[in-house]
């Protein structure tokens, strides 16, 4: 399959699967899985981040002087660009709340159903630049960052639901503006596409902004919320080693 190609089915069927994930633990599924979704997406980041991404901006031709400063300009860049609302993950960090539609609402209900949308939509372009940045690397790798995107995504688009959901809209309308915000993902892959295509050099360097993307929502986000998870402990073990496996694989 042509790489162009690739790079679109895999953004749309990253936005596809992760707003059908997350409409299934809204809409059905018990939201007691949330908690554990976030441990495999922790692992897949972590190891997509560290196995995958920074060996192969190395092996692209980058030195480690001139890469891990581009990973640290990149966490930091990230930190402010959620802090002043620009690029946004985090949902809620109340104790034990993960998926929990009231306190998720509650915490974050300032931004306003436009701001999410905004918000969330810039977060998806974003990956499906990053997501054609890895695939001109090696399309093992596109896929490979693909999953992680796909794992993080879930929980990120069950908070949104929740977010909308408590501001009044339907689920419908809710589900459809979701959906048009995960479509920012394909425009940002296909726009990586054709102007990395033609300047090569800069690939290196993108993989390393995905890599820093990874670790900060993993390290700053995800990690902060497990730390309070107690119940089922053995299964957050269990589930972060397969989303390391998964990805290593």
């Amino acid at each position: 399959m042509p790489l162009m190609l690739q790079i679109f089915a895999a953004c749309l069927l990253g936005g596809l699967l992760s707003m059908l994930a997350a409409s299934l633990v809204l809409f059905g599924l018990s939201k007691k899985w949330l908690p554990y979704a976030v441990s495999f997406s922790t692992g897949a980041l972590l190891a997509t981040s560290m196995l995958h991404l920074i060996p192969e901006a190395l092996a692209s031709g980058l030195t480690p002087d001139e890469a891990f400063p581009f990973l640290l300009a990149g966490v930091l860049g990230f930190f402010a660009l959620e802090k002043f609302a620009i690029w946004r993950h985090a949902h809620q960090h109340g104790k034990g709340c993960i998926g929990d539609a009231h306190t998720i609402g509650h915490v974050h209900r300032d931004a306003g159903p436009l701001g999410i949308l905004i918000g969330d939509g810039f977060h998806n372009f974003t990956d499906g630049l990053l997501i054609a940045a890895a695939f001109l690397t090696d399309p093992a790798v596109g896929w490979a960052t693909t999953l992680a995107v796909i794992a993080h995504e879930i929980p990120q688009e069950a908070g949104d639901f929740a977010i909308l959901l408590a501001a009044g809209w339907h689920r419908a309308r809710a589900l459809y503006w979701n959906a048009v915000s995960s479509l920012a993902s394909v425009l940002g892959g296909l726009m990586g596409y054709f102007a990395l295509e033609q300047a090569q050099h800069w690939v290196p360097y993108t993989i390393m902004i995905a890599a820093a993307s990874f670790l900060y929502i993993a390290i700053a986000d995800l990690l902060p919320r497990l730390r309070g998870e107690w119940h089922g402990i053995a299964w957050h073990g269990v589930l972060l080693a397969a989303g390391i496996a998964v990805s290593v694989l």
